[in-house]
């Protein structure tokens, strides 16, 4: 198990060290930061003192090195674009992010894994067919699309929700939270639903197809056999062996959540992470979208080690083999 984990945290340096590379050549060809930051009148010899004092003038692989070991220890300078301290800008829509992820995450959860079980256990009936094919729009329908959908019936002609922003939120230390105003619970709703419907459709897929699956093997004939009832096979049984790769999607489901939430805050004017991440891409902001896709890759990593960890409560195929096994697909 130690062993395991070792490994997993030795790849999981590597694999930030890779999307470090990534993130810093990337971004030096997005467009010329000092352009964003100085106006039509700054003369060339005024563009040169700021281009040299921020270290532009450096050769590429002293700049990088520079970045990596600011970035070991949570320092990524400061904004181009607002000369803030491009750790505070994260943070302070870390909460705003986090909180509409989690929220998506949960409804594609709670309401794709009863729909999974359900038309998995009852593909005949009518009910069943009638799920597949709403998912079938879920999945085929674009984010942003299914946002201006959403606003134009909840916002626009019913005036139940509210279009944009957070609403109101309450700050507990420096976290800012919807979840303590009714309010801001009302402005999470349509944002979580758009955001969150993709990931339910794909769960509620997945777990169909893992209850058609395991229904037809012979330990549920043998289950049948010895008498017990339906629902201790259906829940007991059936629905225990599809949580490996349930728990597969559904962790990095989490990370994609989180990573593309830029285009539901978009549309929703949300002020999270995404958002900032947008404004920083039209004013070649390098310092924060490299900070962004350093803190997107960080959340992959721990979610994947937290979903790894798992495999050993779920499968004890994985104990015994000490982690070398892995469900494939994964």
């Amino acid at each position: 198990m130690l062993a395991f984990v070792l490994r997993r945290l030795a790849q999981s340096v590597a694999v930030l060290l890779t999307v470090g590379v990534v993130a810093f050549f990337m971004f030096r060809y997005v467009g010329d930061p000092i352009n964003a930051m100085v106006g039509q009148d700054t003369s060339l010899q005024e563009r040169d003192e700021l281009r040299q004092k921020l270290g532009l003038n450096d050769p590429a692989p002293i700049q990088f090195l520079r970045f990596i070991g600011n970035a070991a220890q949570g320092k990524f300078g400061l904004s181009y674009r607002t000369s803030e301290p491009v750790g505070r800008m994260i943070l302070e829509r870390m909460p705003a992010t986090l909180e509409l992820s989690f929220c998506a995450a949960m409804f594609s959860l709670l309401v794709g894994v009863p729909m999974g079980v359900y038309t998995g256990l009852y593909p005949r009936h009518w009910s069943s067919k009638l799920l597949q094919a709403v998912s079938l729009i879920g999945v085929s329908l674009p984010t942003f699309l299914v946002g201006i959908l959403l606003i134009l019936v909840f916002a626009v002609f019913l005036r139940l929700l509210p279009s944009f922003g957070r609403g109101e939120t309450v700050d507990i230390g420096w976290w800012s939270t919807n979840f303590l105003t009714t309010k801001g619970l009302l402005a999470l709703i349509m944002p979580s639903i758009t955001l969150g419907l993709f990931q339910l459709t794909l769960i509620m897929r997945l777990v169909r197809s893992e209850m058609l699956e395991v229904m037809r093997t012979d330990f549920i004939k043998f289950a049948r056999a010895r008498g017990l009832s339906n629902r201790a096979i259906n829940f007991g049984h059936a629905l225990k062996n599809t949580l490996v790769p349930v728990i597969t999607i559904a962790g990095l489901q989490l990370g994609a959540i989180i990573a593309f939430a830029v285009v539901t805050e978009t549309v929703f004017a949300w002020p999270g992470m995404g958002q900032l991440f947008i404004q920083s891409v039209q004013f070649a902001d390098i310092p924060v979208m490299a900070a962004y896709l350093m803190l997107i890759a960080f959340l992959f990593v721990v979610i994947n080690v937290i979903v790894d960890l798992l495999y050993f409560l779920v499968d004890p195929r994985l104990r015994s083999q000490g982690g070398a096994a892995r469900v494939s697909g994964h």
